[in-house]
């Protein structure tokens, strides 16, 4: 699934477009994506048209675009979503599902595009709740108001309102494997299978390690390396390994190139030189080098 440096690139993609648009006309081609909507698709569409956008929004791996104070579009892109920028009359994308004419103040008229290979993600029309702290909600938005379908998720590590000491005491607490804790998305948001295994091996911690043993230090570490590793796959445009994970224009990020651990079974360490082992976890795997991550 796209985590958060993929969905933050399409965020930062649909932002100029997206704010300050007009919905001019909505079309729904494939109810399918909209699992996570209450309403049919005669209701969405009636809904979001004549509606304004004002910014588009992230939370971890959660995006969505306010339309007035109280109502959001959530997109969940699941497995194979996409959110595509293209001219009005452009021909139908391969999966398409939705497509939204819009009308910009600055940049026209364009079409946003739903497309959706595997039919796991959706669009949604959701109401907006208060944040519990107080602060802007997620990127892209200085507004303290968040979809209630993303409510439950956590902060993510790249969030000024990241609570660190919040995340230790956490930690701290949890006999489960550190692995297991950093894709638990109510503890910290947008850390999936590729950035945990690579966080990891940076920071020299095994994955099964119980996140209650690390020491502060340790935990201080790992924190620093996520976000260290998150930036450097932001400024990668994210990890494609497919033509599914794209950007608004549909170019593939290229972040794959810059991994240490994770998809490099039985290739050389880059710090030791050990071969990179592979292990099932929790119906996926995990990827680290036995000398450098050692279990405590």
């Amino acid at each position: 699934m796209p985590e958060l440096p993929e969905v933050e690139v399409v965020r930062a993609g649909l932002e100029p477009a997206v704010s300050g648009a007009l919905i001019v006309s909505v079309d729904v081609r494939d109810a399918r994506a909209l699992t996570r909507h209450t309403g049919t698709a005669e209701h969405f569409e009636a809904e979001l048209t004549g509606r304004r956008i004002s910014a588009a929004v992230r939370r971890g791996k959660f995006l969505w675009m306010p339309v007035g104070d109280d109502e959001a579009i959530v997109a969940h892109l699941g497995m194979s979503g996409q959110m595509l920028l293209r001219v009005p009359g452009a021909p139908e994308e391969r999966h398409e599902r939705i497509r939204v004419e819009l009308e910009n103040p600055v940049h026209g008229d364009l079409s946003l595009v739903f497309a959706d290979q595997r039919t796991f993600g959706s669009l949604a029309l959701d109401r907006l709740i208060d944040t519990p702290d107080a602060a802007p909600a997620g990127r892209g938005s200085p507004l303290s108001r968040v979809p209630t379908q993303v409510a439950h998720i956590a902060r993510d590590p790249l969030d000024p309102a990241f609570d660190d000491a919040r995340f230790r005491a956490r930690l701290a607490r949890t006999s489960s494997g550190i692995k297991r804790v950093l894709l638990d998305q109510t503890v910290a948001s947008g850390i999936g299978n590729i950035y945990a295994d690579e966080s990891l091996w940076a920071a020299r911690i095994h994955p099964e390690t119980a996140a209650s043993d690390l020491p502060t230090r340790s935990v201080n570490r790992l924190l620093a390396e996520i976000r260290a590793v998150l930036e450097k796959a932001l400024a990668e445009g994210g990890t494609s390994f497919d033509a599914q994970y794209v950007n608004v224009n549909g170019q593939a990020g290229y972040f794959a190139h810059s991994l240490n651990a994770y998809g490099r079974t039985g290739q050389p360490c880059p710090r030791c030189g050990r071969p990179i082992v592979r292990v099932s976890f929790m119906n996926r795997s995990s990827h680290f080098c036995p000398r450098c991550q050692r279990m405590r």
